[in-house]
């Protein structure tokens, strides 16, 4: 139990996606001193109440969690939910910067947005494009995923994407993925063209499978020879 907490402790401090969002909350604070003499104590108490929230549904999820990587994902998702609304408070342009931070360099995309892209072809080769309805919990568990690979990987052949299926459930016939129950979701789809490649989970599995990991879909989807493969034609 101490090594795995050990190891996600190291993990936030290395990965480029943990690094960047825990900078992002701890920015909070020189902010709101610099601003103390300006706001009341109405937002002092939405403070500690927020502090306290987020202290007991921290408790809960290590109590529920199976896996620390379930649990940092959930974490971070409340964090940003109550570092957003404190921000609201103190000033509308802190939260739009939030905002902005927290969207990381993947686009998202609407169902039509995507198909253009793909057909026209004016942008990237390939693209991995995540399917996602922030209602199912394994896709705020795995909500950091692409954002990481798209760290790691983006170039001007491969792109990355999300699809808010919880926005456009009709799309999800389209590409061949049920919402039945959230069994389906999050479903990765790496696009050439117009024509979808590989996708995870496969369609055999009928939306059942491994639990998605960065390490697991750059094997799946052969992110690293992609890149390799761009730097070589360079």
């Amino acid at each position: 139990m101490i090594r795995n907490r050990l190891q996600w402790m190291n993990t936030m401090v290395t990965e480029p996606y943990y690094f960047f969002h825990f900078l992002a909350f701890f920015s909070y604070v020189p902010i709101r001193l610099s601003a103390a003499a300006l706001v009341d104590l109405r937002l002092l108490r939405r403070e500690v109440q927020a502090v306290l929230a987020f202290l007991v549904i921290a408790a809960v999820k290590m109590v529920r969690e199976e896996t620390w990587e379930g649990f940092i994902a959930d974490i971070l998702f409340f964090a940003k939910v109550f570092l957003l609304v404190l921000a609201l408070f103190l000033d509308y342009h802190l939260a739009l910067w939030y905002v902005m931070v927290f969207l990381g360099d993947s686009n998202a995309l609407t169902p039509l947005q995507l198909e253009t892209t793909l057909v026209e072809g004016e942008t990237s080769r390939f693209w991995l494009v995540e399917f996602r309805a922030l209602y199912a919990s394994p896709c705020v568990r795995a909500s950091r995923i692409l954002p990481e690979l798209s760290i790691t990987y983006s170039n001007k052949d491969l792109s990355f994407g999300i699809v808010d299926l919880g926005l456009f459930p009709n799309a999800a016939a389209r590409f061949g993925i049920s919402l039945a129950g959230g069994m389906g979701l999050p479903t990765y789809i790496l696009f050439d063209g117009n024509a979808e490649v590989a996708r995870f989970p496969e369609l055999e599995l009928g939306g059942k499978g491994s639990r998605p990991s960065k390490k697991l879909l750059a094997q799946v989807f052969e992110l690293d020879r992609r890149l390799i493969d761009y730097v070589n034609s360079k």
